[in-house]
């Protein structure tokens, strides 16, 4: 029997209600291009989401999905993934509804590592709410709910998932659809909690906050994409590396005081100690390129496997099974 070969339009499904522009668009087609390379059966798919623009991306999926409630997307998908292992799980939250009302169960999702796919799309602002600041808004962002300007400074999602000993995280722009593709079928490779954040633009509430990424030309300039065991090169013709200075990094230009391609940093995904990744993960402009691509990819235990592997343990070691073999180890009476 022939192996079934799945495309992107089998995952479809509905039309999208979103604002024209919005992010949110480039990013739900990139997940049904991610799924197609994967292959796995819609039937072994559950999308969940919570409340937001971005959590509407169940609707659109041709897969089994649920829309829960605000910050409780994580829980239900924990749930889910517990009970049923052999499905695969993508989680869908924006940045407020993940990382604001659902923070708390973010980091505990993240630091169990279940395995799931968690998509956290940010586009530093309550957009379905009319324009909020949230978790992730700049200190001084002028909002509905802030008109002075916001007077706290911002979470970093990186800075939370790596806080929360998160073993897999990467970044992507929504409307960069190969980058963003790759790293989805990465985070489905790998087992365990995977974090992926999109960088993702709200044309009526905070158009241009990922403006430096918006277009290949300012990716070329502003970006550089990371690739396990391959030097940390950006730049249009790639004349730009990172390389180390004392405990920090520092920006180069290939040729100038005599560095060529030996010097620069080879990235390493895939290492325990998180301390570069991290620094990688946290780089921001101007002074430096924003990070983009799987930046840590480590395996470890699930929290999944090791409940099944605990019930089975200590089913094993019990007398009884069941529960009609539950109620025959203890005295029994017949009433006639």
């Amino acid at each position: 029997m022939s192996e079934t070969v799945y495309t992107a339009k089998d995952y479809k499904t509905g039309q999208p209600r979103w604002c024209p522009g919005c992010g949110d668009h480039a990013f739900l087609a990139s997940l049904h291009k991610a799924m197609a390379t994967l292959g796995v059966a819609p039937h072994n798919i559950a999308v969940i989401s919570g409340i937001g623009c971005s959590s509407r991306l169940p609707y659109y999926m041709n897969t089994y999905g649920m829309h829960t409630i605000h910050g409780r997307a994580a829980a239900i998908a924990t749930g889910a993934k517990v009970a049923n292992p052999d499905l695969t799980i993508w989680q869908i939250s924006g940045d407020g509804d993940g990382l604001a009302i659902g923070g708390n169960h973010f980091i505990h999702a993240v630091r169990r590592n279940i395995d799931l796919n968690m998509i956290l799309l940010n586009n530093r602002i309550y957009g379905l709410t009319k324009g909020q600041y949230s978790p992730t808004s700049c200190r001084g962002f002028v909002s509905k709910s802030s008109p002075y300007g916001t007077v706290e400074d911002p979470f970093r999602p990186a800075e939370l998932c790596f806080g929360a000993r998160g073993r897999f995280f990467a970044r992507c722009a929504a409307v960069d659809a190969v980058g963003s593709e790759q790293v989805l079928v990465a985070a489905a490779r790998h087992k365990g909690a995977s974090v992926v954040e999109v960088l993702q633009n709200c044309m009526i509430f905070n158009n241009g906050t990922h403006e430096a990424v918006a277009t290949a030309e300012s990716r070329a300039k502003n970006a550089i994409y990371l690739e396990h065991g391959k030097p940390m090169l950006f730049g249009a013709d790639k004349e730009f590396g990172l390389m180390q200075e004392g405990f920090g990094l520092k920006v180069v230009k290939l040729g100038e005081n005599g560095i060529t391609e030996k010097d620069i940093l080879v990235h390493d995904a895939h290492c325990q100690d998180n301390t570069l990744q991290l620094k990688l993960a946290l780089m921001e402009g101007p002074d430096f390129p924003i990070a983009l691509g799987v930046i840590r990819d480590v395996e470890a235990p699930t929290y999944n496997d090791a409940v099944h592997e605990q019930v089975d343990q200590v089913s094993a070691a019990k007398k009884y099974h069941n529960f009609e073999e539950l109620l025959m180890t203890n005295d029994i009476w017949e009433v006639k």
